[in-house]
């Protein structure tokens, strides 16, 4: 079990939570849909909050935790006195409630902002809600030949079909490794992938196919496909095999076309539960693995609407164009904090935190004038909070200041940092465990 505390603050957050946007996507400008003239405060209990008000945010010039000495207006309410003095930067929406819905600091929650990748959160949610944390994604090997032991070759073709978004190198070679398993060294056919069969993150059949015809046979295998290899057995503990180079080579060519009735399944590789894929997707925050998953319920649209009806968010307050956070996407910090709230429920429901799907740190996001948007649990020694922090048009360097010191100055408020007990696993070992299944129900990890 380890204890992780940074710079005093104990929080989990998810690198979809505070990302880096490359610099090369377009820089967007107001919200989709007009905005209120004036916030319009969500029914929650509050604990004799200070209430200012004001028409419209507006950047201030510093993001410090310092009063801001200024007339410029704001607009919120805080449970906590001194936070009704704190300098909020950049055009920002801010809530931070205790898991009472009781509210401790709000200010402009009710604009719409862009919230860079935290829209990775809303895909996690839909793909555990509808998928369930123990799915695992299946690639079937199949064929319309015959194997014949004896020469070790089976002649005919071989099938693979399959959507799993994380199937890899490594994973190729696993294919080899079950055919070797199996007495086969060589296939006298072609390989042929389904329309939907991606590998080593690319989208296209043809190169998938190409890609896994090249490190199923260990005379064509790159170096990068090797210690692919290598790292996956030392990761799932099976380090007795390295000294076999699993291998068979395949005399035919790579075709993209649909299964045909004659086939039979050899057997299914299985990747790693979706609660690892999507822990993965979060630490990394990776846009790939989060499209490809939003693409499993529908795009885009599909993930919104799933967020919006179990979350009860009007379709207003949450506007996706993308799974991953990359496009215009236009998200109220409400919607967000019930998004947070309907997670954590789901997450309890499967004796899962947190912790199980989300990094203990995250990084930065530049779009809309520079965007920095942080959401996630706070634990402090009075309780804990969850918290949505959406800043844009300004430094990002900036906003990581600014919410660096208000969670810390939060914390202080309530006793103090609470630390955090975690047992750490690295990522590598969590998509390891992956497993072959046959037919007759028996399966063993590969």
């Amino acid at each position: 079990m380890k204890t992780f505390t940074k710079n005093n603050i104990s929080v989990w957050l998810s690198v979809a939570f505070l990302v880096w946007i490359s610099s090369t996507v377009t820089v967007f400008g107001q919200p989709i849909y007009s905005r209120p003239t004036s916030p319009t405060p969500s029914p929650r209990t509050l604990q004799q909050p200070t209430t200012v008000q004001t028409a419209q945010p507006k950047p201030s010039s510093t993001p410090l935790v310092t009063k801001t000495g200024s007339s410029m207006p704001v607009a919120r309410r805080t449970s906590i006195p001194i936070l009704a003095d704190v300098e909020i930067p950049g055009f920002s929406g801010i809530l931070v409630e205790d898991l009472n819905g009781n509210v401790v600091l709000e200010s402009f929650s009710n604009f719409a902002f862009n919230p860079a990748s935290n829209v990775k959160i809303a895909t996690a949610y839909s793909v555990l809600k509808t998928f369930g944390p123990d799915y695992r994604f299946p690639t079937n090997v199949w064929t319309d030949g015959q194997i014949d032991t004896v020469s070790g070759t089976l002649y005919g073709n071989l099938y693979v079909s399959g959507r799993d978004p994380i199937f890899n190198l490594e994973h190729g070679i696993a294919i080899s490794n079950e055919l070797n398993r199996m007495g086969v060294k060589s296939i006298m056919g072609d390989l042929i992938v389904t329309d939907n069969f991606a590998m080593n993150y690319n989208t296209q059949a043809q190169r998938s196919g190409s890609t896994l015809l090249g490190v199923m046979d260990a005379a064509k295998r790159l170096p990068a496909a090797t210690y692919a290899w290598q790292s996956y057995l030392a990761n799932s503990k099976k380090a007795n095999q390295v000294g076999f180079v699993p291998s068979v080579s395949i005399s035919g060519g790579v075709f993209v076309q649909s299964l045909p009735t004659n086939v039979k399944l050899l057997f299914t590789h299985e990747s790693t539960p979706m609660r690892e894929i999507v822990k993965t997707t979060l630490c990394y925050s990776n846009n790939f693995l989060s499209e490809r998953l939003g693409d499993m319920l529908g795009g885009a649209y599909a993930v919104a609407r799933i967020v919006q009806l179990n979350a009860q968010i009007a379709p207003q307050e949450f506007v996706l164009q993308t799974s991953s956070g990359l496009g215009t996407n236009r998200v109220t910090p409400v919607a967000m904090m019930r998004l947070l709230r309907t997670l954590r429920n789901e997450l309890a429901r499967n004796r899962m935190t947190f912790a199980d799907i989300m990094p203990v740190a995250g990084i930065d996001g530049s779009t809309d004038g520079g965007v920095s948007s942080l959401a996630g649990e706070i634990q402090t020694k009075n309780g804990k909070l969850l918290f949505v922090i959406f800043n844009q048009r300004g430094s990002v360097n900036r906003f990581r200041t600014f919410q660096n010191s208000l969670i810390s100055l939060i914390q202080g408020q309530l006793g103090g940092a609470a630390p955090m007990v975690y047992t750490e696993i690295p990522l590598d070992v969590r998509m390891a465990n992956t497993r072959i299944t046959y037919p007759d129900a028996r399966a063993n990890g590969n």
